[in-house]
């Protein structure tokens, strides 16, 4: 994929309704200058904006929180890693190995999705259950941008 100029990724966090002190939901958010999207999976298929199963894309507003509080920025991503980033999840709504199977625990999940896209260069934080998912059935990504996260 050609580098888009004025491309970011953002992973971002809330924290779950009703047991936001231990389990987060994590996802992407794609921003390029003509448009941004969002792409998590969610614990119903075929919730709302575009979906594959499980995977969504603009279910719900780019920052907006899943009703336990607002999102907040975890990670950013721009240039070759936002481009790999950004791939990756337009190839998931064929490559996406669970885009039709979740479960709150162990996983598929939201934190399965996000960890799968992102890879064995980052791992989310120990309140996204379910990241390990894919480490544990050896279907993680081969490899993925360099950052750390924060964690709120």
């Amino acid at each position: 994929m050609s580098r888009s100029a004025g491309r970011a990724v953002e992973l971002r966090a809330a924290r779950i309704p009703w047991i936001g002190t231990v389990a987060h939901h994590h996802w992407l958010v794609v921003s390029e200058p003509s448009c941004t999207t969002r792409w998590e999976v969610w614990q119903r298929s075929s919730a709302g904006g575009e979906s594959w199963g499980h995977l969504h894309r603009n279910l719900l507003p780019p920052r907006q929180g899943v009703g336990n509080g607002a999102s907040w920025l975890v990670a950013s991503f721009d240039g070759e890693a936002a481009d790999r980033l950004a791939h990756r999840l337009l190839a998931a709504t064929i490559d996406y190995p669970w885009r039709h199977l979740y479960r709150f625990w162990p996983g598929p999940n939201s934190n399965t999705f996000v960890q799968w896209v992102l890879g064995d260069q980052l791992e989310l934080p120990w309140r996204g259950i379910g990241r390990r998912y894919a480490t544990r059935r050896g279907r993680l990504a081969e490899s993925g941008p360099q950052t750390q996260p924060t964690e709120r």
